[in-house]
């Protein structure tokens, strides 16, 4: 089929499904992922997922890391550092720990489970800040919830490193040493700059200013980061995401007339529409049109068994966490429920993995079924509690 064509016919019935998900509010990814499910090999087989789409659908992967970046908030966890970084931290850890055991049970390798493991470890932020909109919390448990996700968020980038020097073939104890190094050397002298630079420095003001000019300077430091990561044995995404990182800390910037937390706001809501519309979409559409596993070897009891590792990996850590510093039962878990979904991110990794070799099309179609799960039922999980805790 023309490429053109395709993308007409992608887009179009990747945003009527969103659309009728809407209504019932089912989170937008899972609208997309089917619409590649249903469109590409394993059901139709009407559109192939071509070269030229993958390059759409990279791009695509790079804008969405830079906007996730954007629209994070860097001092979400000032209030309760503590509290977010353990609970992220004792839930990436459990979720890790399931996730692997899971599957090695089911026979398919070490390096399959250590990645797997690791894609299982993040939150979804999109889907915890979603369910905090529909439900009124705490303010401690909001905060946490946010932090812990946002922390999440940090942790992995680390893991999307240690996954990137796992599909070269190293990751022996000096190499594994050396590339935790690189990684949080290059954090760290990523935020260090963002300190000064969107922080403090009073030439920036002028560049924020005219939004044009900001729009262009956030692209380039956005592929000079991508550049730099993929340089030091990172991935790409890793530079994309922290681009997008140290822009958002304008927030922090001491403004009396808040002209940047405007010119930052007005940023984010035009890339919002290209980005959320067009690019962010035709990502998890490829996802969707590469997932074809052989039907006669796809396991429902993997998929079960991968979903309660998921689950309950973050319901036991990150409630644990949670009662570490004295939290109530009630709010332990309504925080491990909370920090069930996932998304955006795990599907980055699973393609990665994919294309690298990690795993198989059977583990890749399970755990896109178990994201797509998570999304569904964290918020249903979620409401439910909170209606019968305070009942």
């Amino acid at each position: 089929m023309d490429f053109l064509a395709a993308l007409a016919i992608l887009l179009v019935t990747a945003k009527s499904i969103e659309w009728l998900f809407e209504r019932v509010e089912i989170h937008p990814i899972i609208a997309h992922v089917l619409t590649g499910i249903l469109l590409g090999p394993f059901v139709l087989g009407v559109i192939e997922p071509t070269e030229d789409l993958a390059v759409l659908a990279e791009f695509g992967l790079i804008m969405m890391m830079l906007y996730m970046g954007l629209t994070s908030n860097f001092s979400a966890i000032a209030q309760n550092t503590k509290k977010a970084v353990v609970v992220a931290a004792l839930g990436v850890a459990f979720s890790f720990a399931l996730g692997f055991l899971t599957v090695e049970a089911f026979g398919k390798g070490t390096t399959a489970a250590i990645f797997i493991g690791v894609t299982l470890g993040n939150t979804a932020i999109e889907v915890t800040s979603g369910v905090l909109v529909r439900e009124r919390v705490k303010r401690e448990v909001s905060s946490i919830l946010m932090g812990a996700a946002f922390a999440d968020d940090i942790m992995a980038v680390y893991l999307i490193g240690i996954i990137t020097a796992l599909a070269g073939g190293g990751l022996d104890a000096a190499s594994f040493g050396i590339l935790t190094v690189k990684i949080f050397a290059f954090i760290a002298a990523t935020l260090l700059v963002s300190e000064y630079i969107f922080k403090r420095a009073r030439w920036f003001y002028s560049i924020v200013r005219n939004l044009n000019v900001f729009f262009t300077f956030t692209l380039i430091l956005t592929f000079a980061l991508a550049i730099i990561a993929e340089k030091v044995g990172l991935n790409q995404i890793i530079g994309a995401y922290l681009a997008g990182l140290t822009i958002s800390r304008l927030r922090e910037r001491k403004d009396p007339l808040v002209v940047t937390r405007i010119k930052l706001n007005e940023l984010i809501n035009d890339l919002q529409v290209v980005l959320t519309e067009f690019f962010i979409p035709l990502f998890f559409i490829y996802v969707g049109l590469m997932f074809n596993p052989p039907l006669a070897d796809i396991s429902l009891a993997l998929i079960a068994a991968l979903y309660l590792a998921a689950v309950m990996g973050k319901l036991i850590g990150c409630g644990l966490g949670a009662r570490l510093f004295g939290l109530s039962w009630r709010d332990a878990v309504t925080i491990g429920l909370g920090m069930g979904g996932r998304g955006s991110l795990e599907l980055a990794i699973l393609t990665f993995g994919l294309s690298a070799g990690l795993i198989d099309q059977v583990l890749f179609a399970s755990v896109i079924a178990v994201s797509m799960l998570t999304a569904l039922t964290t918020p249903v999980f979620f409401k439910g509690y909170l209606k019968r805790a305070k009942a």
